[in-house]
């Protein structure tokens, strides 16, 4: 991964590369079908399927403000390795990149960098100063261009902002229809107040780097540690709130969320790790309850309700859930 616009790290492949352009935040099916084109043209061509990204969004330099990402960088990566992406360069989208010319882009990244042999790019895929870089643009450079069509998902165009307003809304289907996959954070184990301990349910603490997640709720879950070779995925239950039972806030002040996760038949150390979770049901609301042991009682009921939601929705060896099993 390269992690500036440095033009002195880009080296190309010998074979050089199919090059895809874009944010590609939240990978949904839209971006996938980019993605996957890019790795059956890459294979069919003997090249490195390539991704050309950013590290933030560009639009906070151009607006001055970007959106909440539904996948933070880290987060895009992994999600870009499932589809077979092998190579990815993160730019940083600052004054320089913003001033360089569609073509200047063209040479100095994808042919200079990456010895570019074919673009593949989604329908309204732009880039270069002032956006003139369009797979039309690249053709009549002399480019050899595909271009993959817009996807739908129940009738409606699949957009990241139509998937975050989901998620903020707490629909999880429809979010999972256009990503393709559950509704998912990347975030590492941090330390925290050790209450979960404290009342017999340990949790994993997490911190999400400003991932977009859904609204405050307690929530059926797939965990997956990134570090595991094997894969393997955990059953768990999720508390996303400020703890109204142990730490009730005090009147008008407004305390971040923690997110939390509980995760069934599990013992070990987790602090540091990188841990990503798949959304699957929400149980209940965030709630106060009378004192410990009622919080504890309802613990139990989310636990076992958990269980029986995640006993008939398999997990996929592959990473994701089987939603046809």
């Amino acid at each position: 991964m390269i992690t500036s616009f440095e033009r002195s790290k880009l080296t190309p492949p010998p074979n050089g590369s199919i090059v895809s352009i874009g944010v590609f935040d939240g990978v949904h099916l839209g971006h996938r079908a980019i993605l996957e084109r890019n790795v059956r043209v890459a294979r069919e061509l003997g090249a490195v399927p390539t991704v050309v990204t950013f590290r933030r969004h560009p639009k906070r330099l151009l607006l001055g403000q970007a959106p909440r990402t539904l996948t933070t960088l880290d987060h895009r990566l992994e999600l870009f390795a499932r589809t077979g992406i092998e190579h990815t360069v993160a730019l940083t989208f600052d004054e320089e990149l913003r001033s360089l010319s569609a073509s200047a882009f063209a040479q100095t990244v994808a042919v200079d960098g990456l010895g570019v042999k074919r673009f593949v790019l989604g329908f309204d895929s732009r880039f270069g100063r002032d956006r003139e870089g369009t797979a039309q643009f690249l053709a009549d450079q002399g480019y050899a261009v595909e271009v993959v069509e817009r996807v739908v998902a129940d009738d409606r165009a699949i957009s990241s902002t139509a998937i975050r307003e989901a998620v903020e809304l707490g629909d999880l289907r429809s979010a999972e229809a256009m990503l393709g996959r559950p509704v998912s954070v990347l975030g590492v184990v941090v330390r925290g107040a050790n209450v979960g301990h404290t009342i017999g349910f340990p949790t994993a603490n997490l911190d999400l780097h400003h991932e977009l997640h859904p609204p405050a709720g307690v929530y059926a879950c797939r965990a997956r540690r990134t570090r595991d070779a094997s894969g393997g995925e955990l059953d768990g239950v999720v508390n996303i709130g400020v703890r109204p039972t142990v730490h009730a806030p005090e009147p008008g002040v407004r305390v971040p969320p923690t997110i939390e996760v509980h995760l069934l038949d599990f013992e070990g150390d987790l602090y540091g790790e990188r841990i990503e979770l798949d959304f699957l049901a929400r149980l209940r609301p965030e709630q106060r309850f009378d004192g410990i042991e009622a919080l504890k009682a309802q613990i139990g009921r989310d636990i076992a309700e958990a269980r029986r939601i995640l006993s008939v929705q398999p997990a996929d060896p592959e990473g994701g859930v089987d939603r046809e099993g």
